[in-house]
């Protein structure tokens, strides 16, 4: 069975209260392993979600999300810039960016993220970025005109098209495009198991990854007293819209007090892996507050 561990037992990256743009919370971050660095894209927030707990956002607790940037040598102590690369703008960012998921193909990292707009707990949007050096980004708009999360691109394309990733609820679709403008063939490609873990909802992870026998792509899902587990799945490499296998246990589940205890509790939500030599890490959100990270072999990962 996949089972992810954890590599430390405390958080590796936690909210600086003199830093107002990540006072609150860091979490839930993007993460590739390129030119012999760990780079981080954080999720970042500026006060606590007091907010969520009401009928619609109001202007008075508005919490505003940035993105953060952290790289670091071995992946778990990391530093970080003192100011976001990547701020809310427009009326479909007004209070925030949100859950960064980076793709690199050929020479350009592309970043889809949630752009959150605070109309109401729907005005959520996919909307995608690119750069050249991961600091530098360049924004190229809302990606699909409907509420819609939890996106990223495969780093392969298929038959000569760009596969992108998201979630019409509750379920994980895809869609493909020549110009990453016009999105077509949209699929549903896996759905939730009603009476299990993940039952409620699923939801991409990070990018598949591409191993021997297909795509490995790890995904949240949460049940009906929302708690949220990681999970596991395996994509044809030949047709990634097929499902060739799917773990029936989770990979990694709330256990410690900082996973338990937080923002949002009972979470590990992971939008972000990195992989060095023989190793996957998988970067996660504890309770929507701090970060943790946990790692397997590759060759340990047999379905």
């Amino acid at each position: 069975m996949i089972k992810l561990r954890r590599i430390v037992n405390e958080p590796i990256l936690e909210p600086i209260a003199e830093n107002p743009w990540e006072a609150a919370a860091v979490f839930n971050c993007g993460m590739i392993y390129d030119n012999g660095l760990f780079h981080m894209l954080y999720r970042a927030t500026d006060r606590d979600f007091e907010a969520l707990g009401r009928e619609e956002p109001e202007e008075t607790l508005k919490f505003t999300s940035s993105f953060g940037y952290a790289v670091s040598t071995d992946g778990v102590n990391f530093n970080r810039l003192r100011q976001p690369i990547l701020v809310g703008e427009g009326s479909q960012e007004r209070w925030g960016v949100e859950d960064p998921r980076i793709s690199k193909i050929d020479d350009t990292y592309y970043l889809l993220y949630t752009g959150f707009g605070g109309v109401d707990w729907s005005n959520h949007r996919i909307c995608m970025a690119r750069s050249k050096n991961l600091i530098e980004w360049e924004k190229m708009g809302v990606v699909l005109d409907e509420p819609n999360k939890d996106a990223a691109l495969l780093e392969n394309r298929v038959d000569g098209r760009y596969m992108l990733f998201h979630r019409r609820m509750p379920n994980i679709w895809v869609a493909f495009s020549r110009d990453l403008k016009n999105w077509e063939d949209h699929q549903i490609i896996m759905r939730t198991i009603p009476n299990t873990w993940e039952s409620f909802k699923i939801g991409l992870a990070s990018q598949p990854l591409e191993i021997d026998d297909g795509y490995l792509m790890l995904y949240h899902a949460v049940d009906d007293q929302k708690v949220y587990r990681l999970g596991a799945a395996l994509l044809d490499k030949k047709d990634p819209t097929k499902v060739i296998a799917r773990q029936k246990e989770p990979i990694l589940e709330p256990e410690l007090d900082w996973e338990v205890n937080g923002f949002v509790p009972n979470v590990v939500f992971s939008n972000g892996h990195a992989v060095k030599g023989n190793e996957l890490f998988v970067y996660y959100g504890g309770a929507d507050r701090v970060i943790g990270v946990a790692k397997i072999g590759l060759d340990e990962i047999k379905f």
